[in-house]
């Protein structure tokens, strides 16, 4: 029975060590450091509000999930020249890539810094970037917003 609760603690440390942020090492392909680059880049074309280079990583049909909405590519890049949303800066905690043949799924717990409607807000995010392989080159085909709570 001892030996019982002694490994039920032992689990039960390892889960909230996790559940803390300690998180294991993993060792990435070329590829997959090529996407978590790329997606680390639009953060940092989304703060610049580098609408041209945007619109060559953002596929034609791609979508967009907000907290209030979601639109396509042409609405996206106009929120972003507009200044609707202005991505000031992503501060990005952690990111992880998965590739499944032409198309990568790559997470990132961010806490995000944004101007919406002259307001500027910060909020913490998990967001999904969802990326096709076309003739050789990744481009963005869905980008969503998953709000944690603080």
């Amino acid at each position: 029975m001892k030996n019982l609760i002694f490994i039920l603690l032992i689990l039960a440390g390892v889960q909230l060590a996790y559940a803390q942020g300690v998180t294991e090492t993993k060792i990435v392909s070329k590829q997959e450091q090529q996407l978590l680059d790329l997606s680390k880049q639009k953060w940092t074309w989304m703060a610049a509000k580098n609408a041209d280079t945007l619109a060559k990583l953002f596929h034609e049909k791609s979508v967009f999930v907000h907290m209030g909405g979601s639109w396509g590519k042409e609405r996206e890049l106009n929120v972003i020249k507009s200044g609707g949303i202005w991505y000031k800066k992503a501060e990005i905690h952690s990111a992880s890539v998965q590739i499944m043949g032409n198309t990568a799924i790559v997470l990132n717990r961010i806490t995000l810094l944004a101007v919406v409607g002259g307001n500027e807000v910060t909020n913490p995010f998990i967001v999904t970037e969802v990326y096709i392989n076309e003739n050789g080159i990744w481009q963005l085909g869905s980008l969503s917003f998953t709000k944690l709570s603080s």
